[in-house]
């Protein structure tokens, strides 16, 4: 959501087929959650850019998890987040090496 990606892009991210990806932006751009604009620098091309009310949407989707995990976060000793941290950036490490 942060930058706008292709067709393409978004199916290689989402781990699926062009058609596929294709299908699921023509489903997004249906609802008004997603808009097709051409590309900035290749005019050949589209991107896929979010709406402000796919924006909306899918905060409404996460924000109880965000507040769930602010929850966790506050029941947690500075030494307990030291090991949450640790463990994580390490995995992050770890799936990034796959992707």
């Amino acid at each position: 959501m942060d930058e706008p990606a292709g067709p393409t892009e978004l199916a290689q991210r989402l781990g699926v087929t062009s058609a596929a990806a294709s299908g699921i932006v023509d489903r997004l751009v249906a609802r008004g959650h997603v808009a097709r604009e051409p590309h900035p620098s290749d005019r050949r091309r589209t991107v896929v850019v979010a709406t402000d009310s796919g924006r909306e949407e899918m905060l409404g989707h996460l924000m109880p998890m965000f507040a769930d995990l602010a929850r966790l976060d506050q029941e947690l000793s500075p030494q307990e987040r030291d090991v949450v941290l640790r463990f994580l950036t390490a995995a992050e490490r770890a799936v990034s090496r796959l992707l």
